[in-house]
């Protein structure tokens, strides 16, 4: 493969980091600097010097306008998270987090986790809104990380996706890693992480359907990269492929997806605990002018 994609692949870097890695002469192929487009062949020594990691990024405390908690307890606090908000701090986003807005309500998160997530056991895209849990004891953060990794929580999205799916029910299993020539987004790539989604269609209208969706795993953007490679992208998904005209028409900004149920067994008692969330109000109205086009 090409030296900028061989080095991202092999030190889980981004392209474009990989890249300028490359194009700073910091990643050698038998101790000579090379073109990152130059293929690098089986038995080449490769030899990268890495830069030092980035600071962490720490959640200031800050009010996020529609967080709402649907559940909070000695261990661990359920939020119903509003589109644009991330779920914890990162490199380069300014925006606010779940993180922040539980800091600013007083909430007190686990320390577990990297500086940036601590508490954080899952996440959900700044684009898209739901539930998500937050670990608030260092026991529930280990337990609840052991039961995702294991895809022993019940993860529900419904989304809304262009066209009318074939079969109506089915299983999409196609590994996904990022796209290879554009790193903000993520692609069906050969070699990538497994990757499983099931859906099942609950109503179908003119130019859209309701899916019902269950993950086995949680890659990033699985739910949005796996329809998108059926060709029924979400609709209002322009990342992803959507119709602009159609994505216009229902009035959305951003893609049809909500994190509606979410179970698992309490980390403490081991009793299982399952909450809903309604549409927020820009996919209700969505789903109401599709209803109403037939």
């Amino acid at each position: 493969m090409r030296l900028d994609q061989a080095v991202s692949r092999l030190f889980g870097l981004s392209r474009t980091a990989a890249a300028a890695l490359v194009e700073a002469g910091d990643a050698l192929v038998d101790g000579f600097p090379r073109p990152k487009s130059d293929k690098v062949a089986a038995g080449s020594w490769l030899e990268v010097t890495l830069p030092p990691p980035p600071a962490p990024v720490t959640a200031a405390p800050e009010p996020v306008p529609g967080l709402s908690v649907v559940f909070d307890d000695d261990d661990i606090v359920v939020v119903d998270k509003p589109v644009g908000v991330a779920a914890h701090p990162s490199p380069g986003w300014t925006g606010p987090t779940v993180i922040g807005g539980l800091a600013a309500m007083g909430q007190r998160i686990a320390t577990s986790g990297a500086a940036e997530r601590q508490g954080v056991v899952h996440r959900l895209d700044v684009g898209t809104s739901g539930l998500m849990v937050v670990a608030k004891s260092e026991s529930a953060y280990s337990v609840l990380k052991r039961a995702f990794k294991e895809r022993e929580v019940d993860k529900r999205y419904h989304a809304v996706v262009q066209g009318h799916l074939d079969p109506l029910r089915g299983t999409v299993d196609a590994p996904i890693d990022r796209h290879p020539s554009a790193d903000y987004r993520y692609a069906v790539v050969a070699g990538g992480k497994p990757s499983v989604t099931h859906y099942d269609t609950l109503e179908a209208f003119r130019a859209a359907s309701l899916v019902d969706v269950r993950l086995e795993t949680g890659r990033t953007h699985q739910i949005r990269v796996h329809f998108s490679a059926l060709r029924h992208p979400c609709v209002g998904d322009l990342t992803y492929g959507a119709d602009p005209t159609l994505a216009a028409r229902v009035r959305l900004q951003r893609q049809w997806l909500h994190a509606r149920e979410l179970a698992f067994r309490h980390p403490r008692t081991a009793d299982e605990v399952r909450f809903t969330s309604a549409y927020p109000e820009d996919l209700e109205y969505a789903l109401r002018v599709l209803r109403d086009a037939g």
